[in-house]
């Protein structure tokens, strides 16, 4: 019982702040609907939202994409975000995405040491 009044104070709560949004209209779009294997689509909204993809067909019956949005942060710096999806994943790239530190020096050679143990057959468990 308490979890139902829980959950229907969560759903009142929902409701009204989604009255409260704003409005946000799109203010251009083009659509090309899927043919062979190949669609396209794009929109700009009025907060300044924009997006791009560009999808063919891929092995197997999965779809190859590539595409670009971006959108103003908090501070008014556009955000942008080019990315491939295909069957290696999603693979977005930013100036704004964190990078990995080059490994140390030394990892390289524990890697070419562990891969001569995989070929001589010692195992570890």
């Amino acid at each position: 019982m308490k979890f139902m009044i829980l959950l229907a104070l969560v759903a009142v709560a929902a409701a009204d702040d989604f009255d409260s949004r704003e409005h946000i209209p799109i203010v251009a779009e083009t659509r090309q609907e899927p043919v062979d294997g190949f669609s396209a689509s794009d929109f700009q909204s009025g907060n300044g939202i924009r997006f791009a993809q560009k999808a063919t067909a891929g092995a197997a019956g999965q779809s190859n994409a590539e595409g670009v949005y971006s959108y103003p942060d908090e501070f008014g710096n556009v955000i942008e975000v080019r990315y491939v999806a295909n069957e290696f994943g999603f693979q977005p790239q930013g100036a704004h995405l964190p990078v990995a530190p080059p490994a140390p020096a030394h990892v390289a050679e524990l890697l070419h040491i562990a891969e001569q143990q995989r070929a001589a057959g010692i195992i570890f468990e």
